[in-house]
């Protein structure tokens, strides 16, 4: 298993009932199965040298989550199954051939579909009718990104809005560039899906509430967190 996000707690829960269900179905770890688990956070260097270890181990197959994950894996083997999870277009990206038809080594599950993307705009006008610009957090380099950024950009004017993007290297980039756009008023935020977002994750709820820019997130543990609101299902907003 390869996780690429970032926060530990978060995966490991899933790594727990990843274990869970294998029991449930007869397979135990260090009985009748091995499981390596690696975690590369949202360095792509990292990443890579995981998939590079986890191929070397010769492994039968390799179930990982996110994007960053699943390209060091796919540049690492052609030949290793790999099961994905939480890769938002992997047609777009270049992981798989269709959703039918994936072809090659890779298969797995859609985290939602780029039409959502646009909710995102709509959840953040509805929530705050006063904000006409909009800065989209993004990860740098990931097709997903560019995706998710082309939709809120395209839906955007029809709401009035004008969109802006701040991509996640670092910490202090992402606190200068938040703290710049919270300097004009009428501003709004929203976090697209991505490694850099869950690494980042305390650090864009805590400027959204210091520079009290109403934002919109991509997931509901963004929410439990403090965040103001997701349009993932079984979250509720908290109060801005």
């Amino acid at each position: 298993m390869l996780e690429s996000a970032g926060i530990e707690t978060d995966q490991q829960a899933g790594v727990a009932l990843f274990r869970e269900v294998l029991h449930q179905l007869g397979w135990g770890d260090g009985r009748n199965v091995r499981l390596e688990v690696r975690w590369a956070g949202a360095d792509p260097a990292k990443a890579r040298k995981e998939a590079e270890e986890l191929v070397a181990l010769q492994t039968d197959v390799i179930n990982v989550t996110g994007t960053l994950g699943l390209q060091a894996l796919l540049q690492t083997t052609r030949s290793v199954p790999i099961v994905f999870n939480s890769i938002t277009d992997p047609v777009g990206s270049g992981f798989i051939d269709s959703l039918a038809r994936p072809g090659g080594n890779a298969t797995g599950f859609v985290l939602y579909d780029y039409a959502l993307t646009a909710k995102w705009v709509e959840l953040l006008k509805e929530i705050a009718p006063t904000v006409t610009r909009v800065a989209v957090l993004r990860g740098p380099g990931l097709a997903v990104g560019v995706g998710q950024f082309a939709v809120i950009q395209y839906v955007a004017p029809s709401v009035g809005m004008e969109v802006g993007a701040i991509s996640m290297r670092d910490a202090r980039e992402i606190e200068q560039d938040i703290a710049k756009f919270a300097s004009s008023p009428n501003g709004g935020l929203i976090l697209t899906g991505s490694a850099f977002s869950v690494v980042h994750r305390d650090l864009v709820v805590g400027l959204a509430a210091k520079h009290k820019l109403p934002a919109v997130y991509h997931r509901r543990y963004f929410v439990e967190g403090g965040g103001l609101m997701s349009s993932q299902k079984r979250t509720s907003s908290v109060a801005f």
